[in-house]
């Protein structure tokens, strides 16, 4: 199955828009930056079978930035994972869509949110992959800000050393985190050449330029015989011009008039 990534892109950021109003919820602008960015790998990269959530030739991709659970479903209920109606109940009492990525919901992998795990989490599924001589990739999107944590770096060259050309990291780079800029509180600049110290491979770009992406995880290995890094420049809630570079969008979310604001902007009928 191929979905058209532009348009999924709007429907994505419709759905987390209409997802974080209904059930008051936080991270908002966190999705909207990585909406180019799902829609995407769920657009035709990533080998998947709704039907079978847990096929064993399938890829994986661990959404380490689990806060921005809301889209991530969005892109799993457009891809056949589960209902479009369910989306209605994210966050609601019993519902299995949680403010955190969680793994009770099919097509999820793992459970995160505890920011940090992502990647060493993904380096063992690529390891496991590599050691079976199983074709599957291990894919792995990163915020910026959780690269202030350690294990993050050790995943980085333990994978490196390993040889893990089979797994692709996404840092979903809108240069802001919980209480500030990326800047001010741990600068990571310049990030691409710190993978490329690390002997990564690394393709730095949009993260909003859909040609880009697709180009880029489609492309050989720019490091053969090395884990890959998209070093992906996006901006924090964008397509919404009022949440766009907005620290108090990771916090807020939209009432009734913001919503219909919003969702008029981005095109979403």
């Amino acid at each position: 199955m191929s979905l058209r990534s532009e348009p999924l892109a709007t429907r994505l950021r419709a759905h987390a828009l209409r997802m974080t109003f209904a059930s008051r919820a936080s991270h908002i602008g966190s999705c909207l930056s990585m909406a180019d960015i799902l829609a995407v790998l769920y657009a035709g990269i990533l080998r998947l079978d709704p039907a079978t959530p847990d096929w064993p030739e399938r890829d994986r991709l661990v959404v380490s930035k689990g806060h921005a659970a809301a889209i991530l479903y969005a892109a799993l209920a457009e891809r056949g994972f589960l209902p479009i109606g369910e989306l209605a109940e994210y966050g609601t009492n019993g519902s299995r869509l949680s403010g955190h990525v969680t793994r009770t919901v099919p097509g999820v992998e793992v459970s995160t949110g505890s920011l940090g795990h992502g990647l060493p989490i993904a380096t063992g599924m690529a390891l496991a992959a590599q050691r079976a001589g199983a074709a599957w990739r291990s894919f792995c999107i990163l915020s910026d800000g959780e690269l202030d944590e350690g294990s993050n770096w050790e995943a980085v060259q333990l994978a490196q050393h390993l040889g893990l050309d089979n797994l692709i990291a996404i840092v979903d780079y809108n240069k802001m985190q919980s209480f500030g800029t990326v800047a001010a509180i741990s600068d990571l600049h310049p990030l691409a050449d710190k993978f490329r110290a690390f002997n990564w491979g690394v393709h730095e770009l949009d993260g909003h330029d859909h040609a880009a992406l697709h180009a880029a995880l489609t492309a050989p290995p720019p490091r053969p015989g090395r884990p890959t890094v998209l070093v992906a420049h996006t901006v924090k809630g964008k397509g919404v011009s009022f949440m766009e570079n907005q620290l108090l969008w990771h916090y807020r979310n939209p009432d009734a008039a913001q919503l219909a604001a919003a969702l008029a902007e981005i095109g979403a009928t």
